[in-house]
């Protein structure tokens, strides 16, 4: 946690992350619980960056491929935000604007290492790096 990674369109940190059961009245389902990251994102282009919640997603370490998740706001219960502490669903970075806000992912109960991760995608659908930040979350 609080290292920088430095993607061709932005750099992100992961300055702290918890696990819980609820989120601003938002509830994990049974045998779920609920990973808060809070992120920084700088745009360190010269162009409006468009963000999308599926741009980072959270992973734990297990064996099956499934076993990721992207944040609660795709969902349509809650699309968008339960809170005004979380990254909206979509949003724009101007050139060299930062933001920062949370990132909530409901995970299964259990797992104590994840990862948050960001993968390029360039407008042609061509991939770059992918970008991994591991941590160990506090228990709330």
């Amino acid at each position: 946690m609080g290292d920088t990674m430095a993607t061709y369109f932005f750099n992100y940190t992961v300055n702290s992350a918890y696990t819980c059961k609820e989120y601003s009245g938002y509830r994990a389902a049974e045998g779920n619980e609920l990973l808060v990251v809070n992120v920084t994102v700088k745009n360190t282009t010269r162009n409006t960056v468009e963000m999308f919640d599926t741009d980072f997603q959270a992973q734990w370490f297990s064996d099956k491929e499934e076993d990721f998740r992207v944040p609660i706001t795709t969902d349509p219960e809650t699309f968008d935000t339960v809170s005004e502490a979380q990254l909206p669903g979509t949003y724009s970075l101007k050139a060299k604007e930062e933001r920062t806000g949370d990132l909530v992912f409901e995970v299964p109960t259990g797992f104590k290492e994840f990862s948050v991760s960001y993968l390029e995608v360039f407008d042609d659908d061509t991939e770059g790096d992918v970008f991994f930040v591991d941590f160990t979350p506090e228990v709330k």
